[in-house]
């Protein structure tokens, strides 16, 4: 299961009225790329084609979760990568960013972007 903080779910929907697109969903994807090899995309998304089970997934298809009234699409190679992924929001003196924590991650990079998966 994917975990996000009221301090993130706060800011995505912030982030989603701002841009006008008050009905998308947020997309999370794992890239290739990034100093550890592998970092991840938020993008917002207008039409989602999932499928009807949460549980039982294709691997040309997309999952999609909803946590705290928010739409989240994951398609099925980056699933395996989030499982359990704690999504975070937080500013600091440099700005504000989605902090990712994932126990599946062995390595992160010093700039906190890219990671490496566990084996």
């Amino acid at each position: 299961m994917l975990h996000i903080s009221p301090t993130a779910a706060k800011e995505i929907k912030r982030i989603k009225l701002n841009s006008k697109k008050p009905d998308s969903s947020l997309r999370l994807v794992v890239k290739s790329g990034g100093c550890s090899g592998l970092f991840y995309n938020l993008a917002l998304e207008e039409i989602v084609h999932v499928q009807e089970s949460d549980y039982t997934l294709d691997s040309s298809r997309d999952r999609l979760l909803e946590i705290d009234e928010i739409k989240i699409v994951i398609d099925s190679e980056s699933w395996k990568y989030v499982k359990n992924l704690k999504l975070d929001y937080s500013e600091d003196l440099m700005g504000g960013g989605f902090r990712f924590h994932n126990p599946q991650v062995k390595n992160v990079c010093g700039c906190g972007i890219s990671f490496a998966k566990a084996e």
